[in-house]
């Protein structure tokens, strides 16, 4: 850890910028879908250059660019610079998610959680450059966690949308390269094709995985009740790795009916963004720790200190840390997976281009991943994002 800085450290600019990201690669398309790349510039120097910190809105979400331009930038950039910082003089990114807050009502997350969330992962980039660690070993000094006990974090692979054009061969040949990178389990998407065609898939997804229990199916919250319980009844032999966001995620009522009707594990939590939501879903869920996953996104539950108050609120009611698998599959999730003793992460090997994969030198064997060991996130130690971040910090 560096000696404290001597005066206060500075955001000096902040710029946003919106992309289309796909699912897909080749000529499918994008959908339509975006995300927002953020880069914060501080005034303190490192080798002639200044400390920059990096961040994006992980996936699903859309862009949030006119929220974070408007609202959340300034905040930053106009608080007092003394304010922002801990007894250490490294800008204290939880100081900055305050400032960030100031006015906000309850309730009413909506996509403003995100907006919070992008910029929140650059403020924990700047912080961990500047005590000059990783990320998940800045964060395991800083709320006591698992710096040293581990130098690798458990994951699967996330994918199998359904695609457009040769949709079977596609899905095998994906889920192949999954098991050829290293990956022991993986994801697929289901609910936008009729029941029947998603058993074909999945049976056609679990064959290429090579041995049973390794797939997890997701539904991205498509069925209503009559549709859930259906695929409940019908996917409840097939020894799944685990069937998530099934119905509406406010849907408590819906949820508890599921969960009584499918005994193998349930995963819950990615479209849910506060630790409000979190509660209603300990409450009203009916789900069961000792097998359900919790999927929040880190980064879509306000960041890190969001996500900190959630697990809060799911331990306290029985929920152990392992049953944390966080949602996005970015670098980001592997540190706080590391660093909070958290079951594992997602990653996406393939989809949403330049977003996918790890570290260049990533090493995936036997369903786990290293960490990376540069400075901040590492989003340098990938090819393609250290170019993007790069071009969008001038």
């Amino acid at each position: 850890m560096p000696t404290a800085f001597l005066t206060a450290m500075r955001i000096l600019d902040i710029r946003e910028r919106s992309l289309p990201i796909s699912r897909y690669t080749g000529p499918a398309g994008a959908g339509g879908l975006t995300t927002s790349v953020v880069a914060l510039t501080t005034d303190r120097m490192k080798a002639g250059r200044p400390i920059v910190g990096y961040g994006y809105a992980s996936i699903g979400r859309y862009a949030q660019g006119g929220l974070i331009r408007e609202r959340f930038a300034p905040r930053l950039l106009q608080a007092p610079a003394e304010t922002l910082i801990g007894n250490d003089g490294i800008l204290d990114p939880f100081k900055a998610w305050q400032a960030m807050m100031t006015g906000e009502k309850p309730g009413g997350h909506g996509e403003r959680c995100v907006a919070i969330g992008a910029l929140d992962m650059a403020l924990w980039d700047i912080a961990a450059k500047a005590a000059e660690l990783p990320l998940h070993a800045y964060l395991a000094d800083r709320l006591g966690g698992r710096a040293g006990q581990t130098d690798r974090v458990r994951v699967y692979a996330s994918g199998g949308y359904h695609h457009p054009r040769n949709d079977l061969a596609w899905l095998a040949d994906e889920m192949r390269r999954f098991a050829d990178l290293g990956f022991i389990n993986a994801k697929m998407k289901i609910g936008s094709a009729s029941l029947d065609q998603d058993l074909h898939r999945i049976e056609v997804a679990a064959a290429a995985l090579g041995e049973p229990g390794r797939l997890a199916v997701d539904a991205m919250n498509a069925y209503d009740r009559p549709a859930g319980l259906a695929a409940a009844a019908t996917l409840s032999p097939l020894g799944l790795w685990w069937f998530e966001d099934i119905c509406d995620p406010l849907d408590f009522e819906t949820q508890s009916a599921l969960a009584s009707a499918y005994a193998p594990p349930i995963g819950a939590g990615e479209a849910l963004f506060s630790a409000a939501e979190a509660g209603l879903l300990a409450r009203h869920g009916d789900l069961r720790p000792d097998r359900d996953v919790l999927l929040f996104d880190p980064v879509h539950c306000y960041g890190l200190p969001g996500y900190l108050q959630i697990i809060e609120v799911m331990t306290a009611k029985g929920w152990a840390r392992q049953a944390f698998w966080p949602h996005g599959g970015h670098l980001f999730a592997l540190h706080l997976a590391a660093a909070l003793g958290l079951g594992g992460a997602e990653v996406t090997p393939i989809a949403f281009q330049p977003f996918c994969g790890l570290a260049d030198d990533s090493v995936i064997a036997d369903g786990f991943a290293t960490l990376p060991q540069a400075e901040g996130i590492g989003f340098e130690t990938n090819t393609a994002l250290k170019r993007l971040f790069a071009e969008l910090a001038g």
